[in-house]
């Protein structure tokens, strides 16, 4: 493998070419401090024979294991997991069985040889269980260094897998420790070497953890790449995690990969049949890969200030009582402008940005994810795995492009965007005329169940509203539903109480 290292001044040239406002660590200088943030061999070939692991309630999941014969779980139990992991799944997280990307991919990851994995699944389908509990799994609680390694593009994400891991490990022992930007003033060379049996992070901060040889790889058993589309990226940390894994097969170790992500492109798909070798796969089928579980619309606006109309008198006002909101917008400037014009109308909202302090993105995300917050206006940096149960409406104030082609949509992020509305593990269930939400975290399905014995059920995941204004909207909004194979209703009036009534009850939100 090429050594691919870069330093700080081209990553942030490389990183800034990016809608998603995640390139905080570029501005890092070598001797930022690090400490953990306060929290309550790669060409694939051929397989041989591919066999597809029969699963007969998830048919559209595609799985090439080579040699090796997996059997789906239908228990945590077939797992093999210890009695404190157990505990931890069943006490602490709630669940009651894998869900169906849980069932397929984990005896990959936990199956002698250990074999690498590469797996799309859709978002909140549970990936995030996937790769925290391969993780736990492979540790050894008796070996006191770094054995469990997982690289998130932001530190938003890395800490919420952060907080899954402690949540999910409770019983374990196992000891963690976040790997992501912080604004104190210690020097890399003056914190202790990493003890920590789990390290999650971001891969600026890893890669320096690495290069002070404040990081020791030689015991790592497992390394993980979520959101691996963008991990793996021209545009995004290619060059860095690179330099990370050629770090770890200098040092020795015998490492499994795993990478997650809920979309691959063509370009990230032949790179990783370069890089990454005797793999298993898994991938959603093409024509699934689609966001049924939430209600598209789109909604022609005659100019700017008639989206901030929308905003505020439709979907606001109507849908104060049905959960929280995510509005995402293009830039900085947009996501400014549109929070001082709600805020002016006397709305409370919060917005993120990359630009904002670290401490503060983490405050804005806390209340947010507590509740205290009802809306928050974001750039694309919450649009990749954040995972908010509440979270009924999700708006496309701007519709996302790709920053060096702007007529281009970006249907990846759209994607993302939306799934934001349709975690997993959510289903409303239809009795008489009242849709009765279940909020059930995590992957338990036994609730759901039973309900299905006695009521229709279907799932739902939320509505989101695209606002369109020109030509240019127009025409980008019709190349997303091109992509995706799916047209997209219209809202027939931006000024009708009543066509927005009727969109929310379509999406079983009223």
């Amino acid at each position: 493998m090429a050594d691919a290292a870069t330093d700080s001044s081209t990553k942030a040239a490389t990183v800034s070419k990016s809608w998603g406002d995640i390139a905080e660590e570029a501005a890092e200088s070598s001797s930022s401090p690090t400490p953990e943030p306060e929290m309550s061999a790669l060409a694939i070939g051929e397989p041989k024979e591919p066999k597809t692991l029969e699963d007969p309630d998830d048919s559209s999941i595609e799985t090439a294991t080579g040699d090796t014969p997996y059997t789906s779980a239908k228990t945590f139990e077939d797992l093999n997991l210890s009695p404190e992991l157990l505990k931890g799944l069943y006490v602490e997280m709630k669940f009651e069985r894998p869900s169906k990307i849980q069932a397929i991919s984990l005896p990959m990851i936990l199956t002698p040889p250990y074999k690498d994995l590469v797996a799309q699944a859709h978002n909140g389908s549970g990936k995030t269980t996937c790769f925290v509990l391969g993780m736990l799994s492979r540790v050894d609680p008796a070996l006191k260094a770094p054995q469990a390694l997982c690289i998130c593009p932001t530190r938003e994400l890395a800490i919420q897998n952060m907080e899954v891991l402690l949540k999910m490990g409770k019983y374990t022992g196992i000891t963690s420790e976040a790997a992501v930007p912080t604004g104190t003033d210690l020097p890399i060379y003056k914190r202790m070497p990493i003890m920590s049996q789990v390290v999650i992070g971001t891969p600026g901060t890893i890669k320096k953890w690495i290069s002070a040889k404040k990081l020791g790889l030689r015991d790592l058993k497992i390394l993980v790449f979520d959101e691996a589309d963008h991990m793996l990226a021209e545009d995004g940390f290619k060059d860095d995690s690179l330099r990370i894994m050629k770090d770890i097969e200098r040092s020795g170790a015998r490492c499994q990969v795993v990478l997650f992500s809920a979309t691959f492109d063509d370009t990230v798909k032949n790179f990783v049949s370069r890089v990454v070798k005797d793999r298993n796969e898994m991938f959603v089928k093409k024509e699934d890969l689609s966001l049924d579980a939430v209600k598209q619309y789109k909604v022609r606006c005659p100019d700017e200030s008639a989206k901030i109309s929308v905003i505020k008198d439709k979907i606001l006002d109507l849908g104060q009582k049905l959960g929280q909101t995510i509005i995402f917008v293009r830039s900085r400037h947009s996501a400014s402008m549109l929070h001082k014009s709600l805020a002016q109308l006397g709305y409370e909202v919060t917005t993120i940005q990359g630009a904002l302090r670290q401490e503060d993105r983490d405050k804005i995300v806390k209340e947010f994810k507590d509740g205290l917050t009802q809306v928050l206006i974001s750039t694309d940096l919450l649009a990749r795995g954040f995972d908010q149960s509440q979270v009924n409406l999700v708006v496309n104030y701007d519709l996302p492009v790709k920053h060096d082609s702007p007529n281009e949509p970006d249907c990846e992020v759209y994607l993302h965007r939306v799934g934001r509305a349709g975690r997993f593990g959510r289903k409303v269930v239809n009795g008489r005329r009242i849709g009765v939400w279940i909020y059930y975290k995590g992957s338990c399905h036994a609730l759901g169940n039973i309900l299905e014995l006695l009521f229709e059920k279907h799932s739902a995941g939320g509505a989101a509203f695209n606002l369109i204004y020109d030509d240019r909207d127009d025409a980008i909004m019709q190349k997303i539903e091109r992509h995706f194979g799916k047209s997209v209703a219209e809202v027939p009036s931006w000024e009708s109480d009543h066509d927005f009534e009727a969109a929310l009850k379509e999406a079983g939100l009223l």
